[in-house]
């Protein structure tokens, strides 16, 4: 299927003072409306060095790349124009072609024509955004990983198997002279062995969610017991207000970090204690600091020497995490007490010295590998998610039918939807409100 699209043009660098701006053209006209500006004649496979100009006079002095269709981004001939980076050069070259014939392309419309020309499927059109959007190394290696195939890859291998299977079965109905019917514990086997792939993946889709929006971490412990200090020493920079004052934190304050590659979300909690409190506000914040255990992966628990009875109290709203105690102000208070109901592998840290910080990020990133597998190389989004579950819904289904002795051509129409809900994930079976969703959280130049 060849689609006809009308010319587009966008900036497709940030808006911002910069030493170089990119404008990209796609569609027939590309080549005709760059001519029509370019001081010199394009040479394909060449870069072009020459000037923009308009009414014989030199807007700016520009590299241009041309690339003829099918060998672009978008599949169609495609010209991209590095100029200088000043906003003012960007859009006089911008207003300039559009008057030649070419439009503002709308959001993600770059990549949604590279998925319309046949050049990437939908999940690898996904993963260009995730790799924009990504915030840590690990999440743009693995979006990088998507964008050539690797999820493609994964999914192909499980409806290539049901497809094959679909069609014995259906071969087997309408020819049954000819075609052997297809046994049922074959049908069951190769179901099963799916469903596995299947929950293989939906399995990983929380390390998936680790890796691109980062894992929470937060602070918690009695009053000046050390946590904004820590945060601060954390962060590396004085991000929340220290003093000796009991309750100076009085709302949760979240902030990011980067450790080796993987994204956490260090949050500091207000300090938690027992006596009676008359500070409307500090009561909210000892609630918000209970709520942020609840919805934290990773939970610092910090004291000073030995665990008091407000420690243990605490310690039980924090019984379901991952938790690593933490001994603070190692520079006063040297030595851990023995009286600490057989807690192991406690840190010591020191906020003024730094000291076991960089013990501390160790222990934190043990931690993060064991929420995310080696194996973690790539990653799915909600939308495919929810296909994978119908598809193993369907098989389950076709299992289910098999068991109960049901025939093959009332249970082929599950097999058959199993196929378009893993075809929804590449974009073979889709709608345009699907299209239009997935490409609207593009930018302009994407």
């Amino acid at each position: 299927m060849e689609n006809n699209f009308d010319t587009i043009v966008a900036i497709i660098t940030p808006i911002a003072h910069g030493a170089v701006g990119i404008i990209r053209i796609s569609g027939d006209k590309a080549y005709d409306i760059a001519q029509r500006i370019f001081s010199r004649p394009i040479k394909p496979k060449m870069i072009n060095y020459g000037h923009i100009v308009s009414d014989n006079q030199k807007i700016d002095e520009v590299i241009l790349l041309p690339f003829k269709s099918p060998h672009s981004y978008t599949g169609e001939d495609v010209i991209e124009i590095q100029c200088h980076g000043s906003y003012v050069i960007l859009d006089e070259i911008l207003n300039i072609i559009i008057s030649k014939g070419a439009r503002i392309a709308q959001k993600g419309e770059f990549t949604k024509r590279a998925f319309l020309n046949h050049r990437i499927d939908l999940s690898q059109a996904e993963a260009v955004l995730d790799i924009i959007e990504s915030k840590s190394q690990k999440s743009a290696h693995n979006a990088l990983n998507n964008l050539g195939g690797y999820l493609k890859q994964k999914i192909n291998i499980i409806k290539s198997d049901i497809t094959e299977l679909y069609s014995k079965i259906i071969a087997s109905v309408d020819f049954p002279e000819d075609v052997q019917e297809v046994d049922n514990e074959t049908v069951v086997t190769i179901c099963n062995d799916n469903i596995s792939k299947i929950d293989d993946i939906i399995n990983n889709s929380k390390s998936h969610d680790f890796i691109r929006d980062g894992i929470s971490a937060c602070l918690i412990g009695k009053p000046n017991v050390g946590k904004s200090s820590l945060f601060n020493a954390l962060l590396n920079y004085n991000r929340a207000i220290v003093t000796d004052i009991a309750g100076t934190t009085r709302d949760t304050i979240k902030e990011t970090l980067n450790i080796d590659g993987y994204l956490i979300n260090f949050i500091d909690t207000a300090g938690i204690r027992n006596e009676n409190i008359s500070d409307k506000v500090e009561q909210i914040g000892i609630q918000n600091s209970i709520s942020t255990i609840e919805d934290s992966d990773i939970v610092l628990f910090l004291f000073e020497k030995n665990l008091s009875e407000i420690d243990k109290n605490l310690l039980e709203k924090a019984k379901n995490k991952k938790i690593i105690f933490t001994k603070t102000k190692s520079d006063i208070y040297p030595y851990v007490s023995t009286d600490n109901d057989n807690i192991t592998n406690i840190i010591s840290v020191s906020s003024v010295t730094n000291g076991g910080i960089n013990d501390l990020k160790c222990a934190i990133l043990k931690i993060i590998k064991e929420f995310i597998p080696n194996d973690t190389n790539y990653t799915t989004n909600m939308r495919q998610i929810s296909c994978l579950k119908a598809a193993k819904n369907y098989l389950q289904n076709v299992v289910e039918a098999v068991n109960l002795g049901d025939f093959c051509d009332l249970y082929s129409n599950d097999l058959k939807s199993a196929i378009m809900s893993l075809g929804e994930i590449s974009g073979e079976v889709l709608t345009d409100t699907i299209l239009d969703d997935i490409f609207s959280n593009f930018c302009i130049g994407k």
